[in-house]
C-alpha cells in the first residue's frame, strides 16, 4: 500500500467486487468503493452526512490552515459561496489575459531547455501551471523567486502528508526526529511570503485577480475575510489548482505522443476556432474534440485518484451498512478503469466522450473533479488552463517520447508519473501558404 496503493486496491476490486473493507496503514478501517450507487449517495444524495476525513482536516489543515479544503458545515458553505464568484464566467474571462501573459513568459524558459535535448515534462509543466495559478491569484507582480519558494514548499509538504497518512505508525518518529518541525518551518516561510503580498494589496490599488475577489468578498454582517483567512484560502487554491492541470497535461502529452492522428485533429480544431486570436474562457465550449481528448486523458489518469469521506451518523446504501465514524474511500481510479462500466478501459479512446455517446456512460463512474456539492471549485479554470497550454505547445512543437524509459503512475495526493516522462521537442514546420 505504501509503495503503490492503486495496484493493491485494483487487485482487491477484481477479487472482492465493487465495495470492500481494508485497514489503512494497518490501523484505520475503511470501506473502498467503485459502485456508482454508493458514490452518488456519499458524494451527492446524502453528502451532508459525509465530511472530509481526518486525513484532510487534521493533517492538511495542520499545514494549510482552515479553508475550503479543510472545513465543513456552515463555515464551508459560506466560504464556498464567497469564493465561487472568483470562478464565474466573467472572472475567468478577466483572468484569461493574466494566464496568457504568464504562459508566454514560462514558455520562453521552457524553450531554452528543450533546445538542449529531451526533458522531463512533469517538472516543467508544474512550473508553468504553478506560475499561472499564482499570478491568477496574486497578479502579474508576483516574483519568480517567490513562486519557486512556495511551489517547492507545497510539493515537499504534500509528500510528507502522504507519508503521515500511509505510514501513521511513523508519526511519533517524525515528531521526535525533527522532520515535522522542518516541514512546519518551510510552511511558515512560504506563509510569510504570501502574507506580505496580501498586506501590500490592502494598502495599494485593487487588482483584477483572485486575491481581489477574496478581499472584496463580504459576509452577511458586512465584514470581509481576515488576512490570515485569505492566506489559508490562497494557499489551498494554489495546492488544488496547479498540480491537477500539470498532471493532466503530462499524461495527456504522453498519450498523444503515440497518436499523431489526434494531434493533427486537435491542431486543426484550434486553427479553425481561433486562427491567430488569443484563447479566452468564452472559447472553451467551442473545442469539442480537444475536450474529448482531455476528458479521456483524465479518465485514464485522474489527478485525484481517490476521495475520502467520514460518516457523521449511521447510514445505509442498499444492503451496505456504513456505521458512524467509518471512512469511505471513493476509488476514482478504479471506477475509471472498471471493465463493467467502460469497454476496453485501458485503451485511449477519445470517442467515449463524443456528445453522441454521452448517454451511454453510467453516472458517477467518471469523477476527475469529484462530484456533488464538494466538487472541485476550479474545474472550469483547469479546463481553460489545459487548453491554453496545449494550444501553445501544439502550435510551437512536434514532440515524441524519449526511448529507454518506463512510464509508471505514482499515487501521491495526486497521481504523478513515478519516474517522470521524458520527451523530445522540435519546432514545428509551418505549412507553405496556399497560392490560388
Amino acid at each position: 500500500m505504501a509503495q503503490n496503493p492503486v495496484q493493491v486496491l485494483s487487485r482487491y476490486n477484481e477479487t472482492f467486487g465493487d465495495t470492500f473493507r481494508i485497514h489503512i496503514g494497518g490501523l484505520k478501517e475503511a470501506m473502498v468503493t467503485i459502485d456508482p450507487a454508493v458514490i452518488q449517495h456519499v458524494l451527492k444524495t446524502n453528502a451532508e452526512n459525509y465530511q472530509k476525513s481526518e486525513i484532510q482536516v487534521r493533517r492538511m489543515g495542520h499545514f494549510l490552515g482552515k479553508g475550503l479544503l479543510t472545513t465543513h458545515g456552515e463555515a464551508w458553505r459560506t466560504q464556498r459561496r464567497l469564493i465561487q464568484t472568483g470562478f464565474d464566467k466573467k472572472q475567468l474571462e478577466a483572468l484569461s489575459s493574466i494566464m496568457r501573459d504568464s504562459l508566454a513568459e514560462s514558455l520562453q524558459d521552457f524553450d531554452r531547455h528543450v533546445r538542449v535535448g529531451p526533458v522531463d515534462i512533469y517538472p516543467h509543466l508544474m512550473k508553468i501551471t504553478f506560475a499561472m495559478v499564482a499570478r491568477s491569484l496574486f497578479g502579474a507582480r508576483l516574483k519568480d523567486e517567490d513562486i519557486d519558494l512556495v511551489s517547492h514548499t507545497i510539493c515537499t509538504v504534500q509528500e510528507f502528508i502522504v507519508r503521515q497518512t500511509l505510514q501513521p505508525y511513523m508519526n511519533p518518529w517524525f515528531a521526535v526526529s525533527g522532520k515535522l518541525r522542518k516541514h512546519e518551518d518551510m510552511r511558515t516561510r512560504a506563509d510569510a511570503v504570501l502574507l506580505a503580498y496580501i498586506k501590500k494589496r490592502r494598502n495599494g490599488p485593487p487588482g483584477h485577480d483572485l486575491l481581489q475577489t477574496l478581499m472584496d468578498a463580504r459576509y452577511s454582517d458586512g465584514k470581509g475575510m481576515s488576512d490570515e483567512l485569505i492566506l489559508s484560502e490562497s494557499m489551498q487554491l494554489l495546492v488544488a489548482g496547479h498540480e491537477t492541470s500539470s498532471n493532466a497535461l503530462s499524461w495527456l502529452l504522453y498519450l498523444l505522443s503515440s497518436r499523431p492522428d489526434c494531434i493533427e485533429r486537435v491542431r486543426q480544431e484550434f486553427d479553425t476556432v481561433l486562427g491567430e486570436a488569443p484563447l479566452g474562457y468564452s472559447d472553451v465550449p467551442k473545442f469539442e474534440f480537444a475536450t474529448q481528448v482531455i476528458c479521456e486523458a483524465l479518465r485514464l489518469y485522474p489527478p485525484f485518484w481517490m476521495i475520502d469521506r467520514m460518516a457523521v451518523a449511521d447510514d445505509r446504501v442498499g444492503d451496505i451498512a456504513i456505521p458512524r465514524g467509518s471512512m469511505v474511500i471513493v476509488y476514482v481510479y478504479g471506477a475509471h478503469h472498471a471493465p463493467r462500466y467502460w469497454e476496453n478501459p485501458e485503451n485511449f479512446d477519445t470517442e467515449r466522450f463524443a456528445k453522441e455517446n454521452e448517454k451511454l456512460r453510467t453516472p458517477f463512474t467518471y469523477l476527475p473533479f469529484g462530484a456533488g456539492p464538494r466538487g472541485c471549485i476550479g474545474g472550469n479554470y483547469a479546463m481553460l488552463q489545459i487548453l491554453m497550454i496545449l494550444r501553445d505547445l501544439l502550435r510551437t512543437y512536434d514532440f515524441q517520447l524519449a526511448s529507454g524509459q518506463v512510464i509508471e503512475a505514482r499515487p501521491m495526493v495526486i497521481l504523478r508519473p513515478k519516474h517522470g516522462i521524458r520527451m523530445t521537442f522540435t519546432k514545428t514546420i509551418a505549412p507553405a501558404p496556399c497560392i490560388a
